[in-house]
């Protein structure tokens, strides 16, 4: 099956429903998107030059919702203007070999008969839309495409998050297994990614909360079930993140006690050894200075009656170190 998402002329993108099966709209400009019978869904480039220029003088939308539309950063958030709603969403980037705490944003405005959507990247949950759409399983109004987008941004988080619990399970396991500094290096990997998703995820939660709230008359009831349920999914998303998060660094702070209690053990027996090799190095550099005097230095069996003597000192400093629990 072809792209639902289809690129017209000028470098748009814009597609259609009227409560049916997906169908391609005309490039913006060329009719205002609305004027058809039923639901007009734009979802376009913000990054393309005739963007700006067709959303401020052509789209007829207020003029904050224009520069929400096409605004570089965002955050997370719902408002409503008129009876209209204005979004701004994000969801994971499951962009091969990118990070999916590298966020990808999404902009809406919806009103009654009109959705117009912007993004920079492209976003998996918005060819779900589209597939579903051209399949006829789509949705049918704009409180059902609200929903939607709602419930696919919110699902594909699931594996992102789904496989950062993995690789701590298997970092758990090889931390008990003795693993070291490398173990550290990739827990503190999926600490930074954890962080870095809940942030921009709590915002979304507030954002929703909101919604849920707000009093929009085309979202009927079962619609607003339904985003509390795609709400308390995303906060299960969240309350996974943060026991991922506590997870690796009670892992970090064993792998790093493990480490201090070895270190710990080494310096008792290299501190042990120390101390029985200190009164024999004192007895040794004392016979060893070359002045007259030294005791035996013409008797042939000085050296042996020497080295019994230092075993003695040897095993009485073990006696005394055994009775106060050294050793």
């Amino acid at each position: 099956m072809a792209s639902a998402e289809r690129s017209l002329e000028n470098g748009w993108n814009a597609a259609c429903t009227d409560a049916g099966p997906a169908r391609f709209g005309p490039p913006p400009g060329t009719d205002a998107p609305g004027s058809q019978d039923g639901l007009a869904w734009y979802h376009l480039d913000f990054t393309h030059p005739g963007t700006a220029e067709w959303l401020a003088s052509e789209s007829g939308l207020p003029a904050i919702v224009t520069s929400a539309l096409i605004t570089e950063e965002t955050r997370p958030r719902a408002i409503t203007i008129g009876n209209g709603l204005l979004l701004a969403l994000r969801g994971v980037n499951l962009t091969p070999g990118s990070e999916p705490e590298d966020m990808v944003s999404i902009r809406i405005w919806i009103e009654p008969g009109r959705i117009v959507s912007t993004r920079k990247r492209t976003l998996l949950s918005v060819d779900d839309i589209l597939e579903a759409l051209e399949d006829g399983r789509g949705p049918k109004d704009e409180g059902g495409f609200l929903v939607m987008m709602l419930d696919r941004l919110t699902w594909r988080m699931s594996n992102a998050i789904q496989d950062i619990e993995d690789q701590v399970d298997n970092l758990e396991d090889a931390a008990m297994g003795g693993g070291g500094s490398s173990i550290r290096r990739e827990l503190a990997d999926l600490r930074r990614q954890a962080i870095t998703l809940r942030r921009y995820l709590a915002p979304q939660r507030e954002a929703m909360t909101r919604l849920y709230a707000e009093p929009v008359a085309w979202i009927n009831d079962p619609q607003r079930l339904q985003m509390r349920e795609v709400q308390d999914s995303l906060i299960r998303h969240i309350e996974d993140l943060d026991a991922v998060r506590e997870r690796a660094a009670v892992t970090q702070e064993e792998i790093i006690s493990r480490m201090s209690e070895q270190l710990n053990q080494r310096m008792y027996v290299l501190s042990v050894i120390a101390a029985l090799f200190l009164p024999l190095g004192f007895l040794t550099g004392l016979l060893g200075i070359n002045v007259g005097g030294i005791p035996g230095a013409n008797n042939t069996h000085a050296f042996v009656i020497f080295s019994g003597f230092l075993a003695v000192i040897i095993a009485i400093q073990v006696w005394i170190f055994r009775k106060n629990h050294w050793l």
